[in-house]
C-alpha cells in the first residue's frame, strides 16, 4: 500500500502541474481487489486531457514505474492508464458528467490531496 500512495503522489502532482480540474482520489482497496485506488481528473478539451495523460506517464516513467495499459488516447474524451495499484481517469468536463465514475465507487472511501 505504501507503493500505491507513492504513485497517487506523482500522478496527482502531475495532473495538478498541467492544470487538471476537479481531482478526485478514491480508495477502493476495501471493496475491490481491482486496485487501491482510483484517481479522476478533467480538462477542457481533448489536447489538455493529452497532455495531462503524457504528464502523468512521463512522470511515473522517471520514477520507474510502468504501466499495464492506456485506453482512449486517440479519442481524448476520457483516457485510463493502468499502473496495477491505482487507476487513473482523465476525462473531459462532459464525458466525466455522463459517465459519473464516482458514483459508481461511491462505497469507496475519498481521500483528500493533502493526506497523501
Amino acid at each position: 500500500m505504501a507503493d500505491s500512495r507513492e504513485m497517487l503522489k506523482i500522478a496527482c502532482a502531475a495532473l495538478e502541474d498541467k492544470k487538471a480540474f476537479d481531482i478526485k482520489i478514491i480508495d477502493i482497496s476495501k471493496i475491490s481487489t481491482l486496485c487501491d485506488y482510483i484517481v479522476i481528473a478533467d480538462g477542457t478539451n481533448k489536447k489538455q486531457v493529452q497532455a495531462l495523460s503524457d504528464n502523468v506517464e512521463d512522470n511515473m516513467h522517471e520514477a520507474g514505474y510502468s504501466h499495464k495499459g492506456v485506453e482512449g488516447y486517440s479519442e481524448g474524451g476520457w483516457i485510463l492508464l493502468d499502473y496495477y495499484d491505482i487507476i487513473i481517469h482523465i476525462f473531459s468536463e462532459e464525458s466525466r458528467r455522463f459517465y459519473n465514475i464516482e458514483k459508481i465507487w461511491s462505497d469507496g472511501d475519498i481521500v483528500s490531496l493533502d493526506s497523501i
